[in-house]
């Protein structure tokens, strides 16, 4: 292979590298993005928060800019050591997303029964009416709240997961976020006057 050839793959494989870099850039604002305007959405799930999608794509965000610096700087000053730290990063990547991938397809039933069971933990144990926390660290209450105003839903798999929580012991209360389209006269919303519950 002559020169011409030579250059012409090293300026190819420079520009694929940047490419990967500025779309792990995205990625790294996006996640830092996520931080900032969803703060304390991961306090859902505590024990599962570095899978939270801010963390997830921080990560990846983070990963692309190093092994994509790696590689464009190494094909560009023709430097060895940084074209092998290149591709024993994207040999460790490729085996990390595949073994993690894997794994996540083996045990999905089990992931989903995990994540239910944990945020309706929450509910029970952590939802509390009158703490809203701050502007920097929403509570799990106004978490909740803005969860379910956001999405027009309520509880985790239905209503009756805020049934007897420990803000409410042996009431059948909802929180006022809640989403519901029919009266019933049996359920009313969280909070002393008893606004009548709308099913």
């Amino acid at each position: 292979m002559g020169r011409t050839g030579y250059t012409c793959i090293r300026r190819t494989f420079c520009w694929l590298n940047l490419i990967v870099w500025l779309c792990g850039s995205v990625f790294l604002a996006a996640g830092i993005w996520l931080k900032l305007c969803y703060q304390g959405y991961a306090t859902l799930l505590p024990e599962h928060a570095a899978l939270s999608a801010d963390c997830l794509f921080i990560t990846v965000g983070v990963l692309s800019v190093v092994v994509s610096f790696f590689g464009c700087c190494g094909a560009w000053f023709q430097s060895r050591c940084l074209l092998i730290s290149y591709f024993s990063l994207v040999v460790i990547l490729f085996l990390s997303e595949f073994l993690v991938g894997s794994l996540a397809f083996v045990f999905r039933g089990g992931l989903t029964k995990t994540v239910v069971n944990e945020l309706k933990t929450g509910i029970e144990k952590h939802y509390n009416a009158s703490d809203r926390g701050g502007f920097a660290a929403p509570s799990v209450a106004a978490i909740w709240d803005n969860l379910q105003s956001d999405l027009h839903c309520c509880g985790v798999t239905s209503y009756e997961d805020w049934y007897a929580i420990s803000s409410w012991p042996e009431e059948r209360w909802v929180p006022q976020s809640c989403c519901r389209s029919r009266y019933n006269e049996t359920e009313w919303y969280e909070g002393s006057d008893r606004t009548p519950y709308i099913e």
